[in-house]
């Protein structure tokens, strides 16, 4: 059993996937969540199935690919809770095109979605952290942001930008006992990847550069994302955890 000390955690994108398994996976450790998504729905799902499992939770709908929602959302939870010890930077979408096909909208909203709400949320909820003199910040990437992927410019360059973000914000939080990390999925069985996982030719396309010859899971994902929030995690900092079955070895 990992060890929380009344924690309080904010995972972004948690109304499905990987954002799901994190919030549920912190919840049974004791960790009050707030489960932040753009559709009321799907956040508000999750955390009334966390606190119908005897866990703590909060929904909150917020589109993060707007810095103004972020700052708005951010100032009133930080009214409510004491405290945000941990930041799960989860959310992503995927507008995926060869390069010459791309659409500058389509590169904006990756990069908006999945970049640029990593920079307001932990500007805004980090900074408690540093006062406080503890915080966890995970901030879920992609092995696609650490070998690249033909037809996902926008998906790649924003999740290899997550990464240098770890490691800068490892270094400059690092004096406060706060650390930062990164987990890097590989092909996982989420929504994102329904259509993969489910046309028989092209899953065994992806499975060829799989060494383990299977898809992740979201758990898989969540447990090692709840490891790098507890006490126990104290003295890792800066890293990326490849979670990809081999693909990236």
């Amino acid at each position: 059993m990992l060890t929380f000390k009344n924690r309080t955690a904010l995972i972004t994108g948690a109304g499905r996937g990987i954002g799901k398994a994190i919030a549920e996976t912190l919840a049974k450790h004791g960790v009050t969540v707030i489960c932040v998504s753009k559709s009321a729905e799907s956040c508000g799902a999750t955390a009334a199935a966390i606190v119908a499992a005897g866990g703590k939770a909060k929904a909150l709908a917020v589109d993060v690919a707007d810095g103004a929602a972020i700052a708005q959302a951010s100032e009133a939870l930080l009214k409510e809770f004491p405290t945000i010890d941990i930041l799960v930077n989860n959310a992503g979408i995927t507008r995926d095109g060869l390069l010459f096909r791309m659409s500058e909208a389509d590169w904006n909203d990756v990069i908006a979605t999945n970049l640029t709400s990593c920079f307001h949320w932990t500007k805004l909820i980090g900074r408690p952290m540093t006062r406080a003199r503890w915080g966890r910040i995970v901030n879920i990437t992609s092995v696609s942001g650490v070998i690249g992927n033909a037809g996902q410019a926008n998906y790649s360059a924003a999740k290899a930008g997550m990464i240098g973000l770890t490691k800068t914000l490892a270094r400059e939080f690092a004096g406060r006992s706060v650390t930062v990390n990164a987990v890097a999925p590989g092909f996982i069985k989420t929504d994102m990847t329904t259509e993969f996982v489910n046309n028989p030719e092209a899953s065994a396309k992806i499975l060829e550069a799989v060494p383990l010859k299977r898809f992740g899971e979201s758990a898989d994902i969540a447990n090692l994302a709840t490891y790098l929030c507890s006490e126990e995690a104290g003295y890792i900092t800066g890293q990326v955890f490849n979670v990809d079955g081999g693909m990236a070895m």
